[in-house]
């Protein structure tokens, strides 16, 4: 099994973070503004970083097939 790289690691766990924000927010809890929300610009990069690990996730995955 491979070693992740720090930058994997917390690429999957903001995935994580996210992919949770999601679901609660489905039953109308939104945990990111809930704990940033008096924090607007925060709020927002966290939903970037968030965005930019998915997309670092989805171009890495299939160089691990490899």
């Amino acid at each position: 099994m491979a070693k992740l790289a720090p930058l994997d690691l917390l690429a999957i766990v903001l995935v994580v973070v996210g992919g949770l924000n999601w679901g609660l927010y489905a039953f109308g809890f939104n945990l990111v503004s809930i704990l940033l929300g008096w924090m607007p610009i925060l709020e927002k990069v966290v939903y970037v970083l968030v965005a930019l690990a998915a997309i670092y996730l989805a171009v890495l995955t299939p160089k691990l097939s490899k």
